[in-house]
């Protein structure tokens, strides 16, 4: 997650999307629904998909991962997740949007606000 974010800063990303990701994680830190905790999962994970949205304004990311006897959990991702050997991320950047974040008092969150570029 530091990296993808530190990838849209040193870019300059306004907006961008996780298209696809295949790899693998040693360490997973996960929010799980509904829990305000994060857990630490170690071991040898497979990264069954990568969803997100990132931009110099923030960014929010969910995975699934799979252990090795298929266990699925899925989740939000935390910074501290570690690869495992590869993790090949495709992203797409939308040139004509910002991806802002804007406190929503409902949620307590910043929730994505998507702007476009004059």
């Amino acid at each position: 997650m530091s990296t993808l974010d530190s990838f849209a800063q040193a870019n300059q990303l306004e907006a961008a999307c996780v298209l696809t990701c295949v790899g693998s994680l040693r360490k997973a830190v996960l929010r799980f629904a509904n829990q305000e905790q994060a857990t630490t999962l170690d071991g040898k994970f497979e990264i069954v998909a990568l969803t997100g949205v990132l931009s110099i304004h923030g960014s929010h990311y969910h995975i699934a991962i799979s252990d090795g006897e298929g266990r699925t959990y899925g989740a939000h991702l935390l910074d501290g997740s570690e690869i495992y050997t590869t993790a090949e991320i495709v992203l797409g950047s939308l040139d004509a949007l910002r991806f802002a974040r804007s406190f929503d008092p409902q949620t307590g969150y910043p929730e994505l606000d998507i702007q476009p570029i004059s």
